[in-house]
């Protein structure tokens, strides 16, 4: 060593004996601090620790306030295993991640259901805010969605919201492509509740669905909406149940769409109201060999009961009037609403159906759901009737995957069907 060194270090040690802290280091680099007690000495892991930042630290010494803690300059990541990576994510995905831009993560599981029977889904959800400054306000969200069956049904999709700065602006899309082994009963209900009519097609499908909305009032929002729906219906068993409409139906739709939104987060909302009302208008001269109009309303209410329990109320209504095809009549079942129906089994012009579910919090990111409901599809309000209402009941468990973003595992029933449903996000 050095004279000069050793000059430094004797220096330090000195000081240090005195009672003093000194806190070193270069414009570039993190501060360390190192103390040793007023009445004690170093030792000789204290002159270890000196000698070494000696070695790499500029002039520059600061007093600062008693400390025992040695504290290093720099940390040195630590490379995870893959077994540690699998636990993280099971521990800490659900929490939110404010330093980062977007919030990813995918998992997957099977599921069960009468129209696609066993397969395998894989679901991605992803959070992200347009202006990071702002954590007040909900983040933008989307999720990916894909699934394979043993039936030969796949499914490709992505849906989402993006919020702007302020929520000034609000941009919805739905954009999916599925083909499916299917079964057609004919339109109405009298048609769906025959199990002789039921009759093999394959089901090939594409829509896009966007809208945006301009925030017009508080919670209140007003803007166009868009569609576009390509269904192939192809190697019908029984093509007379069409009544003569073509198998295969390309259709565009322009209208708008008004929206109250009071919901605390709308991925999983504890309280709140939705109520959302679009108006479609399909004209032949936007293409359209079937020119027809839709109104679809949906209210939505959440309540927060006991602990860690939330009510949630749906309502949704839809009627379709004008020459509509048999591919965008009303249909009953899927994922959503009626869960455990075959989608599509009851058809017609107009539909109606309710459900209230209770969703309870048990530990940590466990949850349990149970829902009642009942739908009826109708071809206008003369032809209604209560007797073809459809019964619909279930439950369902929760995890919590993201930040108020739950994987849900439903079991459903309805009258004569059942079905096993894995999906992301709460139904409603």
């Amino acid at each position: 060593m050095n004279r000069h060194r050793l000059f430094i270090l004797r220096t330090f040690a000195f000081a240090s004996a005195a009672g003093l802290i000194f806190t070193c280091g270069s414009a570039g680099a993190q501060s360390t601090r190192f103390a040793v007690p007023a009445d004690g000495v170093p030792t000789a892991d204290t002159v270890l620790v000196v000698e070494e930042e000696i070695v790499s630290v500029s002039d520059t010494l600061t007093a600062a306030p008693d400390s025992l803690n040695v504290v290093a300059a720099d940390s040195v990541p630590v490379k995870l295993t893959g077994w540690q990576r699998f636990k993280r994510f099971f521990t800490e995905s659900n929490k939110e991640k404010k330093e980062k831009k977007f919030d990813f993560s995918i998992i997957g599981g099977p599921f069960y259901s009468n129209d696609v029977k066993v397969g395998l889904g894989l679901v991605a959800s992803g959070l992200y805010r347009m202006d990071r400054s702002d954590t007040l306000l909900q983040p933008s969200n989307v999720s990916l969605f894909s699934s394979v069956a043993t039936s030969g049904f796949y499914m490709v999709g992505i849906r989402g919201t993006n919020i702007f700065p302020r929520d000034r602006y609000r941009l919805n899309y739905l954009l999916y492509t599925f083909s499916f082994p299917s079964a057609f009963w004919g339109i109405g209900y009298e048609m769906a509740a025959d199990d002789a009519n039921a009759s093999k097609y394959t089901r090939k499908q594409n829509q896009v669905k966007v809208d945006f909305q301009f925030r017009i009032a508080r919670n209140l929002y007003l803007g166009p909406l868009a569609s576009f729906d390509y269904v192939d219906g192809l190697r019908f068993d029984r093509p007379e149940l069409l009544e003569g409409q073509n198998p295969s139906i390309l259709s565009f739709g322009m209208g708008f769409v008004l929206n109250y939104d009071s919901r605390d987060v709308m991925t999983n909302a504890y309280k709140g109201w939705y109520v959302r009302l679009e108006q479609y208008a399909n004209t032949k001269w936007l293409g359209n060999k079937y020119a027809y109009g839709r109104t679809d309303l949906i209210v939505d209410f959440y309540q927060k009961l006991w602990k860690g329990a939330v009510l949630a109320f749906d309502f949704h209504t839809q009627h379709n009037y004008g020459d509509v095809p048999w591919t965008m009549m009303a249909k009953l079942g899927g994922s959503y609403r009626m869960r455990g129906y075959y989608e599509g089994r009851y058809r017609d012009n107009n539909l109606t159906e309710i459900q209230m579910e209770l969703r309870q919090h048990i530990y940590n990111r466990h949850g349990l759901a149970a829902w009642v409901g009942a739908g009826n599809v109708y071809k206008d309000f003369k032809t209604f009737r209560w007797g073809h209402t459809l019964p619909n009941y279930g439950i369902g468990y929760r995890w919590e995957f993201k930040k108020r973003v739950n994987v849900r595992l439903d079991y459903s029933f309805g009258k004569g069907q059942s079905g096993f449903l894995f999906q992301i996000n709460e139904a409603f």
